[in-house]
């Protein structure tokens, strides 16, 4: 907890950071081999999430790499970019049943009903102290992060048994393992993800069906924008006990550019994702910026 403070209030030395690192030999996914990708044109990934940061980085990387993605994006207006730059994209939105049924069909049936890989990443936080969550709220907030990622994950996976092979990779957070004050509902939302991947793990084993976990600390996308909407939308300050801490978050949600220390670009989360989908042996979690490492080292 005493370091987790000191990281929280950027109070850090460069010789501390690489004496931490050193001491737990913790190795980056960079520095791993990563098999031949010969045939990425025969290897479909299903993304979710596109329409910025983290889903839209790693849809045009896999996309250049040679991958055939499928990107999927809640809003229709939201292809137009994607279909420019020549990748397929589909509507599909967590909360509705039949729009993710409708998304998956669509990718079967340009697939010619295989799926290599899929990437759910379409999430967003919701801000708040748990006393000051609503049951709607909180629903919300699971219908996006938990319920749909499962719902889809449901899908795919009748797949991969059938032609015997397949890639699941969810991207988690640091949040997935270390709780956060104001955070509750994400933080629930991701210690469920990373509780159901490590279930299924267990339950798709010998079946040549790999998950992975993917847990950025703080990336350089929408994030703080959305949950900025989330928050004025469920969270009622005036009455609040924590009312002059949310007068503090709303100073940062409105701060233009990176307010948190250690924040990368969403391609370090590609690299992930490129080892996840590669690697002849995928990582079961894949660390992503400074904080995550240390808060790891600091549970060991």
């Amino acid at each position: 907890m005493r370091v987790r403070r000191f990281i929280g209030s950027a109070f850090y030395s460069d010789d501390w950071v690489i004496s931490i690192l050193s001491t737990f030999c913790l190795s980056d996914p960079d520095e791993l081999t990563m098999t031949q990708n010969n045939d990425a044109q025969s290897r479909s990934v299903l993304i979710t999430g596109c329409s910025s940061g983290i889903g839209e980085c790693v849809a045009h990387g896999l996309h250049q790499r040679g991958y055939r993605v499928f990107a999927s994006v809640r809003e229709p207006g939201g292809c137009a970019s994607f279909e420019k730059a020549g990748i397929e994209c589909l509507v599909l939105d967590y909360c509705d049943s039949a729009s993710i049924k409708a998304a998956v069909d669509e990718v079967l049936e340009k697939s010619d009903g295989r799926l290599y890989a899929l990437f759910n990443n379409g999430a967003y936080g919701q801000p708040g102290a748990c006393e000051d969550l609503s049951r709607e709220a909180i629903r919300q907030q699971f219908e996006t992060n938990v319920f749909g990622w499962m719902e889809l994950t449901n899908h795919i996976i009748p797949i991969m048994r059938t032609q015997g092979y397949g890639r699941i990779i969810q991207n988690s957070s640091i949040l997935g393992f270390a709780a956060m004050s104001m955070r509750g509902a994400y933080n629930a939302s991701k210690f469920a993800i990373e509780g159901f991947s490590d279930t299924m793990r267990l339950e798709l084993a010998g079946t040549n069906i790999h998950i992975s976990l993917i847990e950025p600390g703080p990336v350089a996308s929408q994030f703080r924008a959305n949950a900025y909407r989330a928050f004025q939308q469920h969270i009622v300050i005036d009455n609040s006990v924590h009312r002059e801490r949310y007068l503090k978050m709303i100073q940062r949600f409105e701060t233009k550019g990176n307010v948190q220390p250690f924040t990368l670009p969403p391609e370090a989360v590609l690299k992930r994702v490129l080892h996840a989908l590669e690697s002849k042996r995928p990582k079961i979690r894949y660390p992503v910026t400074f904080p995550t490492y240390l808060f790891k080292a600091c549970d060991e």
